[in-house]
């Protein structure tokens, strides 16, 4: 029940501005600036709650980080219309992946001065961030942890999630082919396709180091950036 009530929390202005360790100034400005959203009315009182609190915390952490008003004001915009994790996911839908849930500071720990509102709208466009309630949610911890890798060796996020739209219209034509392959046969269902996707997984990653290997024998690592 305590759990419950602390959930529950509403602050007056003043009890918000105390917490979030701001003044009361800072907050009506970040309130006129639509940093937050408006607060539960009750005649005239004003009531904020703990996501109200935990933006404030947010913008506090961003500010020490270095990013502008202006550019937070995009990432709260951007968050704030970001797809449900749920309709990324595809409710009910079979998934192997592990979504990761983040904080706005947690995902500038990982990206740095690349967690960008550009960079952070093309994410949610892309599909590898959506929303729940008031928290950032990744869609797979693999692919998280192989963006931030590619980052920490030079690469720019931008150019990370550029070559991520590629890689999922070429993904997309192979589950299509595979799904296809299998469900053409009589009598098979999406049950005997999920059964047999490590199959069509093996045959991808096969074919991609494979492909690799071309690429470094025909001296492809020395050659420079490839766009289409």
């Amino acid at each position: 029940m305590a759990e419950k009530a602390e959930q529950k929390r509403e602050y007056r202005m003043e009890e918000l501005a105390e917490e979030a360790g701001i003044t009361v100034r800072t907050l009506r400005f970040y309130r006129e600036r639509k940093l937050i959203h408006p607060p539960r009315r009750e005649g005239r009182i004003a009531w904020y709650d703990e996501t109200h609190l935990a933006r404030l915390r947010t913008i506090s952490a961003l500010l020490e980080r270095g990013h502008t008003l202006s550019g937070i004001a995009e990432l709260a915009e951007a968050f704030d219309h970001g797809r449900n994790v749920g309709e990324l996911l595809g409710l009910g839908a079979p998934t192997e992946e592990t979504p990761v849930r983040l904080t706005p500071e947690a995902l500038a720990d990982y990206f740095g001065d690349q967690a960008t509102p550009e960079n952070f709208a093309a994410s949610l466009e892309l599909g590898y961030l959506g929303t729940d309630g008031g928290e950032i949610v990744h869609i797979s911890r693999r692919l998280l942890d192989v963006t931030a890798a590619l980052v920490r060796e030079g690469i720019p996020l931008a150019d990370v999630l550029s070559a991520g739209r590629r890689v999922r219209a070429h993904t997309d034509a192979l589950a299509e082919l595979f799904t296809d392959l299998v469900l053409a046969q009589g009598g098979r269902t999406a049950a005997d396709l999920q059964r047999l996707r490590p199959l069509a997984k093996s045959v991808v990653e096969a074919e991609l180091s494979m492909a690799m290997d071309r690429r470094l024998q025909a001296g492809g690592g020395d050659q420079g950036p490839q766009r289409s």
